[in-house]
């Protein structure tokens, strides 16, 4: 299913599903995170075609966002980094997170160099803690598509990420959660980032240089997994820091990742004292 948050004409914030272009309403009152954390989807006995609503929202809040830092080898060379031995791990705060249609914000005061990474996201289901690799996938509800929006110029000068990483709005998600039985294989998705329409990062998530069973394995070691709890997976060569000359996000670019079988994220960006 590829299921989506949508906020109805009254104001209510619901569950829906889309298929195709079409969205419909599941009539569950159960949010995101509440049906990742069960045993079964929701029913589409009840279900009915959406005629009018006020937009999609984000699919869902996280309590937790990790995140892998140069995933990908081509990535990590373009920023002339080696390639980690093991997982370079670290978080976002759920007040990055916006949804699809939203605007990425940021004072020039406090970077100037704000660059873009398409990311496929891990939607985490049910409680996972201490697992093996064979168990992962059993504590995997689902993909979406991130945006690891990050600030180069905080993420050299301050050595540690969290102001370049966890920046308010800094983390576009969505539009759509795909269930993990749509994508059989998530190391074959092909991923596209575009800034105003030029193609600028256009990858494969079989590139990846941990895969995902090892991810989540890894990082129950370490932290409780909970239902909703998001896991970024690195991002392909292509980002704006890599090019020569080096190029970033300005005022009013609009801002896109694709990944096939689940969607288009986009949204535009906004300078807030220029």
């Amino acid at each position: 299913m590829k299921l989506v948050t949508f906020k109805k004409l009254d104001g209510r914030v619901v569950v829906g599903e889309l298929r195709g272009d079409d969205l419909y309403s599941l009539g569950t009152r159960l949010s995101m995170k509440e049906i990742a954390a069960g045993d079964k989807l929701p029913s589409r006995d009840e279900s009915f075609k959406v005629m009018k609503h006020k937009g999609i929202t984000m699919p869902l809040m996280p309590s937790k966002l990790i995140a892998v830092g140069r995933n990908y080898a081509e990535h990590a060379a373009e920023l002339n980094n080696a390639l980690p031995e093991k997982p370079l791990i670290f978080a976002k705060y759920p007040s990055c997170v916006i949804g699809t249609g939203d605007v990425i914000q940021w004072k020039q005061a406090v970077t100037q160099q704000v660059d873009w990474e398409g990311e496929l996201c891990v939607v985490i289901g049910k409680r996972a803690k201490f697992i093996s690799e064979d168990e992962a996938y059993d504590h995997i509800f689902g993909y979406t598509i991130a945006n690891d929006v990050s600030a180069r110029d905080l993420q050299s000068s301050d050595k540690q990420w969290t102001r370049a990483k966890g920046h308010d709005t800094f983390c576009p998600l969505g539009p759509a959660i795909v269930t993990k039985d749509d994508i059989p294989d998530p190391h074959n998705l092909r991923i596209v980032t575009s800034v105003n329409g030029e193609t600028m990062q256009d990858g494969n998530t079989k590139d990846m240089i941990f895969k995902i069973p090892f991810l989540v394995s890894y990082l129950s070691q370490t932290f409780t997994l909970e239902a909703g709890d998001l896991i970024l997976t690195g991002t392909p060569s292509g980002v704006g820091k890599g090019m020569i000359p080096p190029r970033f996000l300005q005022n009013g670019d609009e801002v896109s990742v694709t990944i096939e079988g689940i969607g288009t994220l986009t949204n535009t960006c906004q300078i807030l004292d220029v």
